[in-house]
């Protein structure tokens, strides 16, 4: 059951053996909960861990429809998946990025940033995959007005809430690995400000019923991170090798051109024809009826406007600084071979075929001897 060879074993409950060991608790504790399910008496319980709660069934004109809606019980399923994504970030890390790190022989500040790419690499792609699949099913992409139309969207399929859970859970079983990767004190501030982003989008997408514009923008940051993470691995391999930052410099553009698009489609123009409805907090019309408010509306789209143009300037402040770094390495290089190409000027005074030259290569006058 255990996921790493260890070469000394620590005292109990103790600070390192809580590091080392942190995969092996959560993957009791998972193991706990299915062995739970084997029994009567606790497999409605443990149902609440696996399985997303609130689920309601929709009469259709094929019959009924189960969908589901958010409550309190999903923290106990977040909870749950909070402790498979330890294990399985374990698993990336001992089996796949241990053993690259171990070839390549990287300095501790390149190791941290390579176990965290590799990690995330390995997230987005999953991710893209997944939320791909889930906006291709649902019709989102084929048919953008499902985006607003019938808003709000209360009752979700079951595959987009339990992707939703899952997500939350991922960013949040973040936090912890901090402390279990002894990430260098240096790079916390900038990991905890990517996560707290990434959950308070994540999270307000849920809350605010907009699961279906939430998925598509999920789609279209995964794809930028995942190509900007794989730039950095394939850096780390050959520092020679910038290819993909520049596939990743394009891709980053267009994803955020149509991010702030699609935020002016739905927000700007899609919502405000969504038919005016009485405040019910209980039904869930109390964003829409938010959405309604003209000042409102544009107080979230001038949020949103500000901050894709920050991320924007930082992007480009980093390409400034790549390519300044670029030049003066090339400029470094062609001044190296000049100075190799310019031939050595000669010392003062050198002999050439027996005669001796002076600095201007004129032979020097031999000096008269006084007769006697």
């Amino acid at each position: 059951m255990a996921f790493r060879r260890r070469a000394k074993s620590h005292p109990l409950f103790s600070q390192e053996f809580l590091i080392h060991n942190h995969a092996d608790i959560g993957f009791c504790l998972v193991l706990s909960v299915l062995i739970a399910l084997m029994f009567e008496v606790t497999a409605k319980t443990a149902f609440l861990f696996i399985l997303p709660q609130y689920n309601v069934s929709v009469p259709t004109a094929d019959g009924e429809l189960v969908q589901y809606h958010y409550g309190l019980k999903d923290l106990v399923t977040i909870l749950f998946y909070i402790f498979i994504a330890i294990i399985l970030h374990a698993v990336v890390q001992e089996y796949a990025l241990d053993k690259i790190n171990r070839r390549l022989h990287l300095s501790k500040v390149k190791h941290s940033k390579f176990n965290e790419s590799g990690q995330l690499v390995a997230f987005h792609l999953t991710s893209l995959i997944w939320c791909l699949y889930v906006v291709v099913t649902e019709g989102y992409i084929s048919n953008p007005r499902s985006l607003w139309e019938n808003y709000p969207h209360i009752y979700l399929p079951y595959q987009v809430k339990f992707f939703y859970l899952c997500q939350l859970a991922y960013w949040l079983h973040a936090l912890p690995e901090l402390y279990f990767q002894k990430v260098r004190k240096e790079e916390i501030p900038r990991q905890l400000r990517c996560i707290a982003l990434y959950l308070l989008h994540i999270a307000g997408a849920y809350l605010l019923n907009l699961t279906r514009l939430g998925l598509i923008l999920l789609l279209l940051q995964y794809l930028a991170e995942f190509f900007f993470h794989m730039a950095r691995l394939v850096c780390f391999t050959d520092e020679n090798n910038e290819k993909l930052f520049n596939v990743w410099a394009v891709v980053f553009v267009v994803t955020r051109l149509f991010t702030l698009t699609l935020y002016i489609l739905v927000i700007g123009f899609g919502l405000p024809r969504v038919e005016s409805q009485a405040l019910d907090p209980e039904r869930g019309n109390l964003f829409s009826f938010l959405f309604n408010n003209i000042l409102f509306r544009m107080s979230v789209l001038l949020l949103v406007c500000l901050f894709q143009a920050s991320v924007m300037w930082r992007f480009i402040h980093f390409q400034l600084r790549r390519w300044r770094e670029y030049w003066n390495e090339q400029s470094s290089r062609k001044r190296a071979a000049a100075a190799l190409r310019v031939p050595l000027l000669p010392s003062p005074g050198y002999h050439e075929n027996g005669v001796v030259k002076a600095e201007n290569g004129t032979s020097p006058r031999t000096k008269k001897l006084k007769s006697p």
